[in-house]
């Protein structure tokens, strides 16, 4: 009886220890809430979190990431995890709507060189996220 108790205490030891342990990838952020507080932002490598205390909310990817809409591709990146974590589940549809209005509030819509207008496109929608800690870095437009 002794020693199955033991081995059961040694087997949740082992299991709570193994739980702690995260290993983070190089290009990515996790963002760590202990019991609902602010959060703390995981780097990449291996870090030591507590099990039921610690949740990840958002896994931040720092890479470059593409965004089809109707009309084009956006491509775009987190450049800053603490400004970008608040808003992070909903950039997509954020990057799309500034993106969309740009388009309709922009008077050379119907301009020629479709490179030179995704350029201001890029200038355009990088106003408002620049403050979110994201960044378009291209606007590719489709042909009309």
């Amino acid at each position: 009886m002794l020693t199955t108790t033991l081995i059961a205490t040694t087997l949740i030891a082992f299991a709570f220890a193994a739980a702690s342990v995260r290993r983070i990838p190089e290009g990515q952020v996790y963002s760590v809430r202990r019991l609902g507080r602010s959060p703390s932002l995981l780097t990449a490598g291996t870090h030591v979190v507590l099990p039921m205390i610690d949740r990840v909310s958002h896994k931040i990817d720092l890479g470059g990431q593409v965004l089809r809409f109707e009309g084009g591709t956006v491509y775009w990146q987190v450049l800053e995890p603490e400004a970008a974590d608040e808003v992070i589940d909903d950039a997509p549809e954020l990057i799309r709507s500034n993106v969309v209005a740009a388009l309709r509030d922009s008077s050379t819509a119907h301009q020629v060189d479709r490179r030179a207008f995704g350029t201001q496109l890029k200038h355009a929608v990088n106003g408002s996220l620049r403050s979110r800690g994201m960044l378009v870095t291209r606007v590719e437009l489709d042909a009309a």
